[in-house]
């Protein structure tokens, strides 16, 4: 009976060690998850500012008062 317990402790301290890996898991993928998203996010925008780059050096040159600080 005494080895019939100890298996039973053994199990029981199994299923906890379980659970909390399976809830970190699912902890981690919901990290990774979002990580992706914002990856993904900054991405476009990166592509959005380097397209807007580009579109704006076949501008016309800006002139030197345009320059100027605001207190001039």
């Amino acid at each position: 009976m005494a080895d019939t317990a100890r298996v039973d402790d053994r199990l029981d301290a199994l299923e906890v060690k379980a659970a909390f890996a399976e809830d970190l898991l699912e902890q981690l993928n919901l990290t990774v998850y979002r990580q992706q998203q914002q990856i993904e996010r900054l991405q476009r925008e990166l592509t959005e500012l380097r397209q807007q780059l580009s579109e704006g050096s076949g501008a016309a040159p800006r002139s030197l008062r345009d320059e100027l600080p605001p207190h001039y």
